[in-house]
């Protein structure tokens, strides 16, 4: 088995800023296991631009825990 951090906690939040400390959005991150075996966070949403709020973006966000993907075993 990989690393875990049984110390990282439940929730992520992400706050995006722009120039000027402008704020396009927030993300949530949560706990998950990628289908690559790893675990981390995952995140996504929509964002708007706050100089032209009829400019939304989609987003995705994940962070992955190093070492966290299982090993393979090897087979001779």
């Amino acid at each position: 088995m990989g690393i875990r951090d049984d110390k990282a906690p439940k929730v992520l939040q992400v706050i995006l800023l722009g120039e000027n400390n402008q704020e396009w959005g927030r993300l949530y991150a949560t706990p998950k296991e990628f289908s690559t075996g790893s675990v981390g966070f995952y995140a996504n949403g929509k964002l708007i631009n706050p100089v032209n709020p009829e400019c939304r973006y989609q987003s995705a966000l994940t962070l992955t825990l190093i070492g966290s993907k299982d090993k393979k075993s090897g087979t001779d």
